[in-house]
């Protein structure tokens, strides 16, 4: 299961039931962040390196804060996010906090990312 796909499926299960293609919208977002990566990238700029590092690895994974996610990603990526998701803007930052780490982490069962 990739990274989209797990968090699809948490922020599907979220919605009450209303169907979202979280795979095509937030890809789109993603995509505009260079993709997976580019996003993992931001969170690594934003001196957040060790729980990017320990959600890819096979070890235990950090936690990061809504706030963090929100000083790393720029406000025009959360208010896509948040529109391409129909939350608002307020949610989506703890919705990625709590479920970031472990989609990251089952994307990368091996402790490695797959190829973009």
């Amino acid at each position: 299961m990739g990274l989209l796909d797990g968090l699809g499926n948490v922020l599907g299960d979220m919605m009450s039931g209303k169907q979202v293609d979280f795979l095509a919208l937030a890809g789109q977002v993603f995509n505009n962040a260079g993709g997976l990566n580019g996003i993992l990238a931001q969170l690594e700029q934003a001196g957040l390196g060790d729980q990017v590092k320990s959600w890819i690895g096979t070890g235990s994974n950090l936690p990061i804060s809504a706030d963090q996610i929100k000083s790393a990603l720029s406000s025009e990526q959360l208010h896509q996010l948040a529109q391409s998701f129909g939350v608002d803007i307020d949610q989506l930052a703890p919705l990625l906090a709590q479920h970031l780490p472990q989609a990251v982490d089952q994307a990368s069962p091996d402790g490695v990312l797959p190829s973009p």
